[in-house]
């Protein structure tokens, strides 16, 4: 089974990288990648229990984009993390988290809920992967919400009482950083946007012309009629197809289990057959 989307507690993830593989190869997984957001500072660790387990392993990061006003996440795939472009973009991805932060914190103190900033970096291991996961558990600690959907619907979703628009990188950026440094770039959860289909259709078109390589077919707990749905685009758009948990913690409402993604409709042309590293 394979597993090329999930997170550990260098960004917004509940386990170590460490941790995450040996769930992951509990679970029968086959192939992982690990894709924190905007970090690549736990590959090493988990390549290197990856490589103890007897777990094929590639390189994976998440990193946010603004495109048309809309943020849309990209997953980097079998890439070279010490190359120097995709870490300057990352860097600065990163530096734009902190001060998301501070604007939502700001927010919702205006409403009453004091000490958001200080609460979600207590509750991150990684202080500059503060995000708004970790607010939301910080408003679950405090009694302001019940669970970190409640969060996200009340406050903090887009659009939402306390969001904050923010400018991430661009789709170009993002798409030639990954595919200089030797990758794939894939678009992560697509079933997740609130787009018409003719605004998906020109994100599409507009990824596969800068040099993207695929979508994700499967994402988190989406379901057969979703996969079969996605299976056909990517087919359309000649793109590769992913499958990913986008596991972050156990019983996440928004997750699948990690290291145990369904089989992908049998059109798909899978993006792991083209890894150099596997």
């Amino acid at each position: 089974m394979i597993d090329l989307h999930c997170h550990s507690t260098v960004s917004d993830g509940m386990l170590s990288p460490t941790e995450v593989v040996r769930l992951a190869r509990q679970n029968g997984c086959t192939l992982l990648a690990l894709t924190d957001h905007d970090h690549t500072g736990g590959l090493a660790e988990a390549r290197a229990e990856a490589d103890t387990l007897g777990l094929p392993f590639v390189n994976g990061v998440e990193i946010s984009v603004t495109w048309r006003g809309r943020t849309i996440h990209v997953v980097g795939l079998d890439f070279d993390e010490h190359n120097e472009t995709l870490q300057n973009l990352l860097a600065e991805v990163r530096k734009g988290r902190l001060k998301r932060l501070e604007a939502i914190a700001a927010k919702l103190e205006k409403k009453g809920i004091t000490g958001a900033y200080e609460g979600a970096l207590a509750l991150a291991a990684n202080k500059e992967m503060t995000s708004r996961t970790h607010i939301a558990e910080f408003l679950i600690r405090a009694g302001h919400v019940k669970n970190k959907q409640q969060a996200f619907t009340k406050y903090l979703g887009d659009g939402k009482s306390c969001s904050v628009r923010h400018e991430w990188a661009t789709l170009e950026d993002c798409v030639a950083a990954i595919t200089g440094a030797g990758g794939m770039a894939i678009i992560a959860h697509p079933m997740r946007y609130e787009l018409s289909a003719t605004a998906k259709r020109n994100l599409f078109q507009e990824f596969k012309n800068l040099g993207g390589a695929g979508i994700e077919v499967h994402s988190g707990n989406c379901c057969k009629n979703d996969r079969l749905n996605y299976a056909l685009l990517a087919d359309r758009f000649d793109f590769l197809a992913s499958a990913g948990s986008d596991f972050h913690r156990p019983n996440d409402f928004s997750g699948g289990i990690l290291g145990a993604c369904p089989d992908l409709p049998e059109q798909c042309r899978p993006v792991w057959k083209h890894f150099k590293a596997v």
